[in-house]
């Protein structure tokens, strides 16, 4: 059995949830130990609970230690199956970091997975589902992975409420080149709910115009959730994002923050990866990292190499054989996996 230091690196979530979805593909029983141990609250919390116990379930496996406050994991995999699974994450924890460990799982099952997540699409900490959609899954479909992920609802912190559908068809992994710059226009999403139409708009408006102040084109949509206030159904909050090839930006609504402050500040997060040389954003660059050890090759130029990057790196060659080549230069951090 393989035992992994939980305090490693970032010594987060990220590494709890990298290890346990490569035990799952690698078929590798591994033991986590010092699980979130140098955090104001070590130990599992609820989020993390619900991705062990979907993978749990996802790969047939036997676990210990799956408890909130929990510091030592044991994780025995099983057979990958196909299937639906339906799973609520409760309140407002993030879909897109559950569907991180889930994917790569999904993709080595026999047959189609389809994963229906209640939970947050949109909240602090965590990248926003359209990220995920339009900048990550463009990326795994180029490694030949063939995954849809669509958006029935949102939900944003504290509510949550949102709900996500994804289809993930068993894939062969490949290696891919992300090297090369994509050009073209900025495209985006701006969203809101329960709030005034305006907000919306206000926040596509501002981006659109600091992108134009950069040089950049934005053709960014403006998407208004209207619920009645005596219906429960939808969470109340706001949010942009864009995205432009493999790079991406994002902000969220928050009370007292104007609406032109967090479109500008969404477009101050794209126009910082499209002004440097590299291909791939920081956060694209730390969750291809996984799919390159699968595939046993690839490579990619990023701004700078983020420490999620780093561990899940770490965890990769702990259960592959694939090994990382890190180089930076003209300010690009260039990894090739070997």
């Amino acid at each position: 059995m393989l035992t992994i230091d939980g305090s490693f690196g970032e010594g987060g979530g990220q590494i709890l949830r990298t290890s346990v979805a490569m035990a799952a593909i690698t078929e590798t029983p591994v033991k986590i130990v010092h699980v979130r141990k140098n955090r104001p609250k070590p130990g599992l919390s609820a989020q993390h609970l619900t991705a062990i116990r979907a993978l749990t379930e996802l790969a047939g496996a036997d676990t210990n230690g799956d408890e909130i406050g929990s510091t030592e994991l044991t994780f025995s995999p099983g057979e990958i199956r196909g299937g639906t699974y339906c799973m609520d994450i409760g309140t407002a924890g993030s879909i897109s970091l559950l569907l991180q460990c889930l994917i790569p799982v999904a993709l080595y099952a026999p047959d189609t997975v389809v994963l229906d997540i209640t939970g947050g699409t949109d909240v602090k900490w965590s990248p926003p589902i359209d990220h995920l959609r339009h900048v990550l899954l463009p990326a795994l479909a180029l490694m030949g992975c063939d995954v849809n992920v669509e958006v029935m609802r949102r939900g944003y912190y504290p509510r949550g409420g949102g709900r996500v559908r994804a289809v993930i068809e068993p894939s062969r992994i490949s290696g891919a080149d992300f090297c090369e710059k994509t050009s073209g226009a900025v495209c985006g999403c701006s969203h809101s709910s329960r709030l005034p139409e305006h907000v919306a708009k206000r926040q596509r408006s501002a981006a659109i115009a600091r992108l134009h102040d950069h040089g950049y084109d934005g053709r960014i949509d403006a998407t208004i959730t209207v619920t009645p206030p005596d219906r429960g159904a939808a969470s109340t909050g706001s949010g942009i994002t864009l995205w432009c090839g493999y790079v991406g930006g994002s902000a969220l609504g928050e009370r007292g923050k104007p609406a032109e402050v967090v479109g500008s500040d969404a477009a101050d997060n794209i126009i910082r990866e499209l002004n440097s040389k590299a291909a791939v954003d920081i956060y694209l660059a730390d969750q291809l990292i996984p799919y390159m050890a699968m595939a046993k090759s690839g490579l990619f130029t990023t701004r700078e190499l983020s420490l999620h990057a780093k561990t899940n790196i770490w965890v990769s060659e702990q259960f592959t054989d694939a090994r990382f080549d890190v180089t930076q230069s003209d300010q690009v951090v260039r990894v090739v996996c070997l």
